[in-house]
């Protein structure tokens, strides 16, 4: 899969069948485009070309921030996955959300790609006030010699997912939910930081993340079961996110105890992939307590991950 930071030195297309999209999270809806794009592609001997965006065009218009699904390289790495073969990333600016939708369609869709064929979802909309529609993009094929296709609406209803389905369901903790959605792990990436070792004196250490991107979403606070790769090699573990009330903690933690592990990986990056939410956080009459529902945790996490 080739990737193209920017509209600068694209490359020269062949028989180019596009899709348009942020598509956070690289879901189960999403995934149904890029199998039609690349089978699109196939039949005419072209190049699939997903056209996205950074960063979300949300963040610039509605300037508000959006907790994402994914970094831009997992969303790399899931579209390498699903068989695209060429990524372009548009940085999105709000001169570019002023385009008129005819100049959205000529002087960047043609002019950049010259595609043979562009599918979209559903009620896709583009363009100054997302003027622009099935039918504006239909009539200018005509002329400009492209074929438009729609993902049906009864297809995108079927598949009911949406990236804002998946991020209600990681906000409240429901990660098994989520990743039914997304149809792959959810996935979070960061570097091991130095904590207040209170784990090592507890008889559970624990590897503190801190996360590589502001605006990755974290899931609900609370106790999880994940697996963790540690330099390529996956190991179980179990998670908490939260405040650590028990002990008075005052901001936010990611600390994940790593099952059979002892090394120090300080400064590494670590990923976590979640697999059950066992309990939200709460706090402890004393650190007896505590340590004595570590361990229920801990016996839980085990069964869930044999």
């Amino acid at each position: 899969m080739r990737i193209f930071r920017n509209l600068d030195n694209l490359a020269s297309f062949k028989n180019a069948v596009i899709t348009i999209g942020t598509y956070d999270g690289v879901h189960m809806g999403h995934q149904s485009i890029l199998k039609r794009i690349n089978d699109l592609a196939q039949d005419i001997e072209g190049e699939s070309i997903l056209v996205t965006f950074h960063p979300h065009p949300r963040m610039i218009v509605n300037d508000k921030q959006v907790s994402l699904l994914s970094t831009l390289e997992e969303k790399f790495d899931l579209l390498a996955k699903y068989g695209v073969d060429n990524v372009v990333v548009v940085p999105f600016t709000r001169d570019f959300s002023q385009q008129s939708p005819q100049a959205y369609i000529e002087d960047f869709l043609v002019k950049n790609f010259q595609p043979k064929k562009i599918v979209i979802g559903y009620n896709h909309r583009f363009g100054k006030n997302r003027a622009g529609d099935i039918h504006l993009l239909r009539k200018m094929g005509k002329k400009l010699d492209f074929e438009v296709e729609e993902i049906s609406k009864q297809l995108v209803e079927d598949n009911s997912v949406s990236s804002t389905k998946i991020r209600q369901a990681l906000e409240l903790g429901e990660v098994e939910t989520a990743v039914n959605l997304l149809g792959h792990p959810y996935l979070l990436q960061g570097i091991v930081v130095k904590g207040n070792q209170l784990g090592r004196k507890i008889g559970f250490p624990t590897a503190n993340l801190s996360v590589d991107s502001e605006y990755k979403l974290i899931p609900e606070n609370g106790v999880y079961a994940v697996k963790v790769k540690v330099r390529e090699v996956w190991h179980n573990g179990m998670l908490n996110i939260g405040l650590r009330p028990t002990v008075a903690g005052d901001s936010k933690t990611i600390e994940t105890n790593i099952f059979d592990f002892e090394e120090d990986i300080y400064g590494e990056t670590i990923v976590l992939d979640f697999q059950h939410r066992i309990r939200p956080e709460q706090k402890f009459v004393n650190l007896d307590a505590l340590i004595r529902q570590l361990k229920k945790d801990k016996e839980q996490v085990v069964k869930l991950l044999k």
